[in-house]
């Protein structure tokens, strides 16, 4: 999609979601800022659009397997959304467009005994989240920001979204996910950081 038909999106506001977990927009331990930090556990990936390969497995009807094309010809959407690292930042108002998690889940149909996600990454990244703060329209695989492509160091070309939730559970470089019957752990959820991270509640470790 070029920048000029991501501008023509129409915008979705969904940054008062605050409300369902707290009075106040910033989480406590949050300071605001405008800038955007790059953090990440490792260097970033090379990503090869001919090779790319996006998957939904598990427990679901139907597992599915996009091309970049095919994933990018899926039906999105633009939200204005605010972003919270575990580290301690808030970032306000971010435009992100992409193709609603619950898009992909409709079209693979989740089984009943479903209870957890599992993102996985180029880099080999995991990270999860129970089912049911996965199945919410403001989770998105997103693939710009502010209309922009999302860059690399951001986790372009695809990242995974949750502003209800600390950002590490936003995959960068996504690449799948695996619906579980049983939960799992992913990379900083083994090191001993929260399953759950809801940052109005500062669930930062476990």
């Amino acid at each position: 999609m070029s920048s000029s038909e991501l501008t023509c999106m129409t915008v979705e506001d969904v940054t008062d979601l605050y409300e369902e977990f707290g009075d106040e927009r910033l989480p406590p331990g949050q300071r605001e800022t405008s800038a955007f930090p790059v953090l990440s556990k490792g260097e970033t990936p090379p990503f090869d659009p001919d090779t790319w390969e996006f998957t939904v497995t598990g427990a679901v009807e139907t597992e599915l397997s996009f091309t970049w094309d095919e994933f990018c010809d899926l039906p999105s959407v633009t939200q204005r959304q605010d972003f919270h690292c575990v580290t301690g930042w808030s970032k306000f108002d971010c435009e992100f467009t992409g193709v609603p998690l619950l898009e992909l889940a409709d079209r693979a149909g989740v089984s009943d005994d479903a209870v957890h996600i599992m993102f996985s990454a180029l880099d080999d990244y995991t990270t999860d989240l129970p089912l049911e703060d996965c199945l919410r329209e403001e989770v998105l695989f997103a693939w710009s920001f502010d209309g922009e492509p999302l860059t690399p160091d951001h986790g372009g070309p695809l990242r995974v979204v949750t502003p209800h939730r600390y950002a590490y559970k936003g995959a960068k470089w996504v690449d799948g996910m695996e619906i579980l019957t049983t939960a799992e752990r992913g990379y900083w959820e083994r090191r001993g950081y929260s399953q759950t991270a809801n940052p109005w509640r500062e669930e930062r470790y476990s």
